[in-house]
């Protein structure tokens, strides 16, 4: 599986941004789809996921964030809205046969990362 990121840019505060991850191969169906977000000097951390059962959310976004995936389209999409200067970072999209840890960055897949900054 091959991951394309794109949609980061400059918001200001309050903004909006939507970030897309088009995905090659046959297996994306079969994968959970995540993102994730480093910002300078800090661990890579799990913002967003889809599974068949639902989405998960930490509480840092919760509310802000949407994920969503068009699997016709082999692509899964991430809805930032409210955005704050806090929220900027490098962020990447992931798949993974197993559920996302929320404790430790892993994944089968990464895509390569999209700059997203906000401005105060």
């Amino acid at each position: 599986v091959q991951l394309q990121a794109s949609g980061g840019g400059l918001v200001q505060a309050g903004g909006s941004l939507r970030l897309s991850c088009a995905a090659s191969g046959r297996t994306f169906r079969s994968r959970n789809m995540g993102w994730f977000r480093q910002a300078p000097g800090k661990e890579r951390e799990l913002v967003a996921a889809v599974y068949w059962s639902g989405t998960y959310y930490p509480d840092s976004v919760k509310g802000r964030f949407t994920i969503s995936r068009d699997n016709a389209k082999n692509t899964v999409y991430l809805q930032m809205d409210s955005l704050k200067p806090e929220d900027t970072a490098e962020y990447y999209c992931a798949a993974s046969l197993k559920p996302f840890s929320t404790v430790v960055a892993l994944a089968d897949y990464w895509g390569q990362g999209t700059l997203v900054t906000v401005s105060s």
